[in-house]
């Protein structure tokens, strides 16, 4: 099992028709471990409950009031641990359950 770390950010404003295939493909990655990180900018839509519920929970979930995507990025990135750092849209999923270790072993 690799030892380095990634954190994926998440950036969300009401995304409730896709969260849940985001979160489980982050939470779906092997052979690397994933720091997960949701930042939601006030969704309206049930989001928020969507990833409060998941079985594919985040390691955080930031809500706050935002001024804008990048702003919402800069959160997630301030508390970032991992090495690496990625980010993955909330209505986008990784290809499959080596996507991350793949792209460390071609780094």
């Amino acid at each position: 099992m690799d030892t380095q770390q990634v954190t994926v950010v998440t950036v969300v404003l009401n995304g409730a028709l896709t969260i849940e295939d985001t979160l489980r493909s982050v939470r779906g990655q092997r052979d690397i471990r994933v720091e997960h990180i949701v930042v939601d900018g006030g969704s309206t839509d049930g989001t928020l409950d969507i990833v409060r519920r998941s079985q594919y929970k985040p390691d955080l979930l930031i809500s706050e009031p935002d001024m804008g995507v990048y702003d919402a990025m800069n959160s997630g990135i301030a508390v970032a641990k991992g090495e690496y750092l990625g980010f993955l849209n909330a209505d986008d999923f990784l290809a499959s359950d080596t996507s991350l270790s793949d792209l460390l072993t071609e780094a």
